[in-house]
């Protein structure tokens, strides 16, 4: 006995009782009465025939309808009947025909023609083998220091990240990547598509918006390596549109080059990173950002970058949610550090520096004081910013066209000058009208010795 939610075991249907009996239910052509009949005595009724030939047509619809999957439903006079979601052209041709003549006239389902959708592609190996001869693998070698009872061990440990070459001039290949994927390094390496290695030298670095270009001399590379590799395309992220298919490229946890697909989750997107620094104008996307994709390339469906991944915006805490530096903010950026000379690290004997002692002005200090991002300078030393005329109370926010934002970002710049060497340090000076940028020409100087 078919049974749905106005029945219940105790055989009481809407209060009232029935019988257990077999009961039939018919629905007159306005829909508005039903008959019932109990125990169903065919020889008292002279309609029989046509009774039992309406019950055995909706059975069977019912039936039909309901050994599918997927159900919308259709209120029939008092009880609620479902019927199953148009599935193919052939279904909403034929439903209509039998619903016309068993179902009221006032309510007949309502068919619509699907719309035309755009779809997620999601076979992308003609982008991908496009695109991956220009995408590298980096690994940074670091030397770490640890304190242990009272005691500083040091060990070399190797990160991994990934980047995507952007350009050549007469003498070098020229790589894109994050910042964060190159600090602290001792040395850089660069695995290409037919896996050979080279050494990779930092051109120039930006660590507000977290770019970095390496030089890896041409000489290095063999021919059959030259054949292989490309330059990427770089695209328009402006023309981006959320839901729009996203590939992701990279080194993810340092495995070697993986793909990755999602979809433009959102633009503009302004997030708080690690030291509470807050970046704006990201791309967020769900294609996964791993550990070690850091520096590689967020491609749309034509192969062309629109953005720079980096696991450190995204982090490990969040699923489904990774960020991007859009490439048409990063272009001028990529275009000034690739036209920086290109400088080797010196010896710690011929080391030039500033002489002064500073101190960093984070995120907070600088809303709370209304100071510039930077190393405010505590003391000046005599020797070359002194002579530059460089003063306490003084922020520096560049140096030789870096950026700088903490005091050991200023020592590691500083690692590539020697004693002698002239440099342009741009700093924010306070006045009673607030702060005002100079420029000034320092001469690096010998290590001083502080008080």
């Amino acid at each position: 006995m078919y049974q749905d939610n106005n029945y219940n075991n105790s055989g009481n249907y809407n209060g009232g009782n029935y019988s257990s009996e077999y009961q039939a239910y018919e629905y007159d052509r306005s829909g508005e009465q039903d008959r019932r009949s109990y125990g169903y005595d065919y020889e008292s009724d002279n309609k029989k025939s046509g009774r039992v030939l309406k019950t055995v047509v909706g059975t069977l619809l019912v039936v039909a309808l309901v050994g599918t999957g997927t159900y919308a439903g259709f209120r029939v006079g008092n009880s609620a009947v479902r019927v199953p979601e148009l599935q193919t052209a052939a279904e909403q041709q034929v439903l209509p025909e039998i619903a016309e003549t068993v179902l009221p006239e006032k309510q007949q389902p309502v068919t619509q023609q699907p719309e035309t959708v755009r779809t997620v592609i999601t076979d992308v190996t003609n982008v991908v083998e496009a695109v991956m001869p220009s995408v590298v693998s980096i690994t940074n070698t670091s030397i770490v220091t640890q304190s242990f009872w009272g005691q500083q061990f040091t060990s070399e440990n190797a990160s991994s990240g990934s980047g995507f070459i952007v350009g050549e001039n007469e003498n070098e290949l020229l790589i894109v990547t994050n910042n964060h994927v190159i600090t602290d390094s001792t040395e850089l390496k660069v695995q290409f598509i037919d896996e050979s290695v080279a050494t990779a030298k930092i051109k120039g670095a930006d660590s507000n918006m977290d770019l970095a270009v390496l030089a890896v001399p041409l000489e290095q590379l063999e021919q059959k390596t030259r054949e292989v590799i490309s330059i990427a395309v770089l695209g328009d992220s402006e023309s981006l549109k959320v839901g729009e298919p996203a590939i992701a490229i990279g080194n993810a946890l340092g495995y070697g080059q993986s793909v990755t697909t999602g979809v433009i989750s959102a633009l503009n997107r302004q997030i708080m990173v690690e030291d509470g620094t807050t970046v704006g104008s990201l791309i967020q996307t769900d294609a996964a950002i791993n550990p070690g994709n850091s520096g590689g390339a967020l491609l749309n469906v034509n192969g062309e970058v629109v953005g720079i991944n980096s696991n450190k915006m995204g982090g490990n805490a969040i699923e489904g949610m990774g960020y991007a530096i859009p490439i048409s903010k990063a272009k001028p950026i990529i275009e000034e550090l690739m036209s920086r000379e290109t400088r080797d690290k010196v010896a710690q004997e011929r080391k030039g520096y500033l002489g002064i002692s500073g101190l960093d002005v984070t995120s907070e200090v600088s809303k709370m004081y209304g100071m510039p991002l930077g190393v405010y300078v505590a003391q000046v030393y005599e020797g070359g910013a002194a002579k530059a005329g460089m003063l306490k109370g003084d922020i520096i926010t560049a140096f030789d066209g870096n950026t700088v934002t903490t005091m050991e970002e200023l020592q590691e710049y500083l690692e590539y000058y020697e004693i002698g060497s002239t440099v342009l340090v741009t700093i924010e000076r306070p006045t009673a009208g607030g702060y005002i940028e100079q420029t000034l020409l320092v001469s690096l100087g010998e290590q001083v010795q502080t008080p």
